[in-house]
């Protein structure tokens, strides 16, 4: 099982190159059924279109917002998404006294991953790492 972070997530929606023809390469030799995104990601596109819009200066900037809103509902609607549980809560609560210091997104995308024992997919390994037992990889590389 496989959890796509929000930069791997974005390198698929934007066709980011050289990264997505490496990303979409590795998931090509795996079943999608394998692949998972968490609520969070879809929290943080939406908080940061939200905050797009709000400081769009002009109608091109309200409708770039709109239309990327209308996209990110498309995409996950038809992805296979992972909630923030209440074990994920637990699990969250517990890094947090940890002290582990990474941002909260990434510590709730990091708590669902080792909740549901899945394979973290992202670029951001120096901070997943410090999560301890997270199986974290970077397929873009």
């Amino acid at each position: 099982m496989y959890l796509l972070d929000t930069d791997h997530i974005g390198i698929l929606q934007r066709r980011t190159q050289p990264q997505f023809e490496r990303l979409w390469s590795r998931i090509s030799q795996h079943q999608p059924l394998e692949f998972f995104t968490p609520i969070i990601s879809f929290h943080e596109q939406v908080l940061g279109w939200n905050t797009y819009m709000s400081r769009a200066r002009d109608q091109e900037g309200v409708v770039r917002a709109y239309l990327m809103f209308e996209r990110i509902l498309t995409d996950f609607s038809t992805a296979q998404i992972l909630p923030f549980d209440t074990d994920s809560g637990r699990r969250f609560e517990s890094l947090r006294q940890q002290k582990i210091r990474i941002a909260t997104m990434d510590l709730r995308i990091a708590a669902i991953a080792l909740a549901q024992r899945a394979t973290l997919l992202t670029r951001n390994l120096v901070d997943f790492r410090k999560v301890p037992d997270l199986s974290v990889e970077d397929w873009t590389t």
